[in-house]
């Protein structure tokens, strides 16, 4: 009985612990205060106003957020390069997994463990050696570094995922696709693409969210004038938390949980 009550408790402590900060952003994210967050002084929307470039009462005070076409900018830049870095993980990541479960080689073990180095790879360790090579090639820092920079362990989060996927799929399908005459390519679009798209879907969404989130390894190869959304952030906190900041990461926070929820969604009706 004890130790369910321990159990209990640290289960709620822990979510405490996780969750705690995060209620926290979104609630500061309202506070009217423009010189400490810290210090409740009243409810507004002015924060949020302010990242839509709408006027505020607050605006004359708060001149924290630089520009908003450079909010912005950074924002579209973040997308571009995430829905880029997402279908091309997702369909080298793809094919590797099918390419390692449906063919047997000699390494194969060995090539499914250099397909998981970049995921534990230190992030800062992986940013420098892309810096290193991309300079050592004569490649000058652009949109484009970003892009392939990030796919080089977003198709390791890809493969992983569809990998899974491909563990459970029953191959006697296929053999059943092709008894009846099917061939390679009508089997793969219509019996092993269809059942392994949740996998796949699953892996496109990771790569988006993390492509969207991160900061790290996109500072060394991002160069100058290719300012991402979390980039774009990291130099607002240098100067201080403020409530637009806990604004920005509120509606960051909520375009992740809207992605997730509609990958949730169309896996449930494929369930169905």
């Amino acid at each position: 009985m004890i130790l369910r009550r321990l159990l209990s408790l640290y289960g709620l402590l822990f979510f405490v612990f996780v969750y705690a900060p995060i209620l926290l952003v979104v609630i500061y994210s309202f506070n009217a205060n423009t010189l400490n967050m810290m210090i409740w002084d009243g409810f507004t929307l002015d924060w949020y106003r302010q990242i839509f470039g709408l006027e505020t009462s607050l605006a004359e005070s708060a001149t924290y957020v630089d520009s908003t076409d450079q909010l912005w900018g950074a924002v579209r830049t973040s997308l571009i390069v995430a829905l880029s870095t997402s279908v091309f993980s997702t369909v080298f990541g793809t094919a590797l997994a099918l390419a390692v479960a449906r063919y047997r080689f000699r390494l194969a073990r060995f090539y499914r463990t250099l397909m998981m180095l970049p995921m534990i790879m230190p992030d800062i360790v992986l940013g420098i050696a892309l810096l290193i090579f991309f300079i050592t090639i004569g490649m000058n820092l652009s949109m484009l570094t970003i892009i392939v920079g990030q796919s080089t362990f977003l198709i390791s989060y890809v493969f992983v995922t569809v990998s899974a996927r491909l563990a459970e799929f029953d191959t006697s399908v296929e053999e059943a696709s092709a008894d009846l005459g099917a061939t390679p390519a009508q089997t793969f679009r219509k019996v092993t693409l269809p059942g392994i798209a949740p996998g796949i879907l699953g892996g496109w969404l990771l790569a988006f969210i993390i492509s969207m989130d991160d900061l790290v390894i996109t500072y060394f190869i991002a160069g100058t004038g290719n300012t991402t959304l979390p980039i774009h952030i990291w130099g607002l906190l240098r100067r201080g938390i403020k409530p637009e900041i806990n604004a920005i990461a509120t509606l960051m926070l909520l375009f992740t949980l809207l992605i997730a929820a509609i990958g949730l969604y169309f896996r449930s009706r494929r369930q169905k």
